[in-house]
């Protein structure tokens, strides 16, 4: 009897038992370092990592590991963009606008001032054709992206200072985020720079900065910044919602099966969608202990965001006009925006403002 006949007669099974299956060869296990722009103490954007890395090995049955290194141990936090396209590392967990100075079309994978919330950037990335404008552009620097998760609106920052009017921001010196922030902050008078978080607590502590902003209260308490800048202001007006990343090598994307490929999103999706609710979750906690330590709270004056938002508008004009690509990606954004926009006047806006005066 040969051996099609014999599966057919006895099964799988007796073929099994016999010793008569062909060879099997176990799949070798797929090995990726994956290196972020964070310290670990940022559990929540670390975490996000993690469980990323835990749920990928899960779902491929140990056949992908993923080993999480964060900033400094295997290169500089804004060192991991050139790692990932020089295949030095397979993965990073980064914002993207760190890398303006590379191109500035780095900002809107991230987030650019006066943007979109979180939800509104997660809309626009999956069904307002964001996704595809980003990825072909960071297909220049051999780079495929995935949502890591959002931090959400974040505040102001930190100021040793109160900022009564636009007058009292002329010469502060301030540790800002990536993007365009910084150009923003200089039409306002503000001496900005884009430093790491790690170096940024203590800069401001040995006077080297007036001010420092970062993400929101459960991040910027274990940070510490405001036992020596007391004032904390709200809203984060250049981040209305912060979009981290995963940026993948396109060589080591390309290598994977279909089912491996599914298997990464999946994962980075799970891993972004409890990034974004840890946030959420933890932000008005941590809000209220830092309100019981005596820190000021305040919001921005409406001359100010006035000043901003005119300086943002400008800056985001003498982009486009240098550049056909960030016109592109703008305009579509904005456009996006829009609508986005005109619905919430009559959605989460107007639910919101009745929700936030009503007693619970």
């Amino acid at each position: 009897m040969d051996r099609r006949s014999l599966v057919k007669n006895v099964g799988l099974a007796g073929v099994l038992a016999a010793g008569m299956a062909p060879a099997v060869h176990a799949q070798e296990t797929l090995r990726w370092r994956l290196a972020t722009s964070f310290p670990k103490s940022l559990d929540a954007i670390s975490g996000a990592a993690e469980k990323f890395a835990q749920t990928l090995k899960l779902m491929s049955g140990g056949l992908i590991e993923v080993s999480i290194h964060p900033a400094g141990e295997l290169m500089p936090a804004f060192g991991v963009m050139e790692g990932v396209q020089s295949g030095t590392v397979e993965m990073a967990l980064t914002a993207s606008y760190y890398f303006t100075d590379k191109d500035d079309c780095f900002a809107f994978g991230c987030a650019v001032p006066f943007g979109f919330t979180a939800r509104q950037m997660d809309a626009w990335m999956e069904y307002g054709g964001g996704r595809k404008l980003m990825d072909e552009f960071y297909a220049q620097y051999n780079i495929k992206s995935l949502s890591a998760g959002n931090t959400g609106t974040q505040m102001g920052g930190w100021y040793r200072k109160e900022i009564r009017t636009v007058a009292d921001l002329k010469g502060l010196r301030m540790r800002a985020g990536g993007g365009l922030l910084c150009e923003v902050l200089q039409k306002l008078g503000v001496q900005a720079f884009n430093l790491p978080v790690g170096d940024a607590y203590q800069s401001l502590e040995k006077g080297r900065l007036d001010a420092v902003e970062f993400v929101g209260p459960y991040d910027d308490q274990k940070l510490g910044f405001g036992k020596i800048a007391p004032y904390y202001y709200y809203p984060g007006w250049w981040e209305g919602g912060s979009e981290l990343s995963y940026f993948i090598n396109t060589k080591a994307w390309a290598a994977l099966t279909p089912e491996f490929k599914a298997m990464v999103e999946a994962a980075a999706a799970l891993a972004a969608k409890d990034m974004t609710a840890k946030y959420l979750a933890l932000n008005p906690v941590a809000l209220k202990k830092l309100l019981s330590e005596r820190v000021q709270l305040r919001a921005f004056p409406r001359e100010l965001m006035d000043a901003g938002f005119k300086a943002v508008m400008a800056t985001m004009a003498e982009h486009e006009a240098k550049s056909a690509t960030f016109r592109k990606i703008h305009r579509s954004l904005r456009g996006f925006q829009h609508d986005q926009l005109l619905w919430d006047r009559f959605s989460e806006f107007r639910y919101g403002s009745y929700m936030s005066g009503a007693r619970l």
